[in-house]
């Protein structure tokens, strides 16, 4: 049975279906237009995540039932345009979620001048089938170990819920990272981008360093930089220390020099050391392009320990592909190269011999300042995901991998577009 009346926290994440049953996607938010009264918000529509990642506007009125579990459309024809938020929109989890309103209910004396926490919005159809925003759901804070109690009012005994209370800083965003859980740091930054700025920039504040690394790490360069302005200089330096090396340098590279430096004399020498090295590079060279910690073995490793090494979680695919094998030190820059050895090799010999025994060294390492294109050929040419980069004086510097060859292969604007075998020719 279609509902009339439902929740915006239950809505997210339910399947959208055609008419047909086929499935478009499924609900991230609700689009909703709050005025500077307290007169109820009226809905607008769906914002609807296609399979492809790709986030599209769906009119409620598209919406010919809501039912448990899915949500149905009236049609399978919708608009593949990128949703973009208008003036005078608000996205209720994004934006309004989380805020901090006082309620002013002669029913709930308890709530009189005390600051709570929307935790849902209620939603209501009305006999001409628009939706309005009716309910809001609060919940205090905790006081002396007892459960927050969850009270649900009307919108109109709620004050805080203007556009511009709202976009005033420092608002919760609990619920945003309870999204985020689970998933990958190139999906959490997808999301973070079609975010409102002040939004974006509250959810990178909350994130732990190691989290938001990874997920600015995903960010197109423009982007990076602008969400790096908005941190705190000593925060800013945590977040480079916890970056991968070459992508922290990629970054610095795009500051003014006298700003990165700054942000350089502020990390640990032991991370900003490899980070400067990589500095002296053409960004578009392998130099530029590799890592300085790939896996980095001696001559007497066993191939147990080897593939203990590649099973490390925090490696991506390409660089846990290969092992290189040096002369003490291992740190970059190492003694001198000797070779390598391909995960496959390893998994093909017996646990307890030695790395030393299986060397490949009839692979060329590639040198620092081989341009781009070069780097491609050689990826080409000698079907790699990961080729190491070695000094005149035969000492390993680091690893280039594919996927950071592909990163500046493809055109800035890479992340926004959509193919068409990706839509399914739509």
């Amino acid at each position: 049975m279609a509902a009339t009346r439902v929740y915006v926290a239950r809505l997210a994440g339910l399947a959208v279906l055609g008419p047909d049953g086929e499935s478009i996607g499924r609900i991230r938010d609700v689009v909703v237009a709050v005025r500077s009264d307290r007169q109820q918000p009226r809905v607008h529509g769906l914002v609807v995540e296609l399979p492809t990642r790709r986030r599209i506007f769906v009119p409620i009125l598209r919406v010919t039932a809501i039912e448990p579990g899915v949500v149905t459309l009236n049609t399978g024809t919708v608009s593949l345009r990128r949703f973009t938020q208008r003036p005078g929109e608000m996205l209720a989890l994004a934006q309004i979620v989380d805020s901090v309103v006082r309620v002013e209910d002669p029913d709930l004396p308890d709530l009189a001048g005390v600051d709570v926490h929307v935790i849902d919005l209620g939603l209501e159809q009305t006999r001409s089938r628009d939706w309005l925003v009716t309910r809001v759901a609060v919940r205090g804070h905790r006081r002396l170990g007892r459960r927050r109690t969850v009270h649900v009012v009307d919108w109109g005994m709620v004050s805080g819920l203007t556009p511009y209370e709202i976009d005033r800083p420092g608002q919760d965003v609990t619920q945003l990272l309870e999204q985020f859980e689970g998933m990958r740091a190139a999906d959490v930054a997808q999301q973070l981008r079609e975010l409102p700025e002040k939004r974006r920039i509250e959810v990178a504040v909350a994130l732990d360093d190691e989290r938001l690394a990874d997920v600015v790490q995903e960010l197109p360069d423009d982007e990076q930089v602008e969400l790096l302005s908005h941190l705190e200089v000593r925060r800013a330096a945590d977040v480079l220390e916890a970056m991968d090396p070459d992508d922290a340098a990629d970054l610095l590279g795009e500051l003014p020099e006298g700003e990165a430096e700054s942000l350089l004399a502020l990390m640990d020498p032991q991370e900003s050391e490899p980070v400067r090295r990589l500095l002296e590079h053409s960004p578009y060279s392998a130099g530029g392009l590799m890592t300085p910690k790939p896996v980095i073995l001696t001559p007497s490793t066993t191939v147990a320990e080897a593939l203990a090494r590649v099973r490390n979680p925090d490696l991506t695919p390409a660089l846990a592909s290969m092992v290189f094998v040096v002369r003490p030190p291992t740190a970059t820059p190492t003694g001198r190269y000797l070779g390598s050895v391909h995960i496959q090799q390893l998994l093909r010999e017996p646990p307890a011999h030695l790395v030393g025994g299986i060397l490949d060294t009839d692979l060329s390492p590639l040198r620092p300042d081989l341009p781009l294109a070069a780097v491609t050929r050689y990826f080409a040419t000698y079907n790699l995901v990961c080729g190491p980069v070695v000094d005149e004086e035969n000492h390993l510097l680091g690893a280039v991998s594919v996927d950071d060859v592909l990163d500046h292969l493809l055109p800035e604007d890479w992340r926004d577009q959509v193919e068409n075998d990706e839509r399914g020719g739509a």
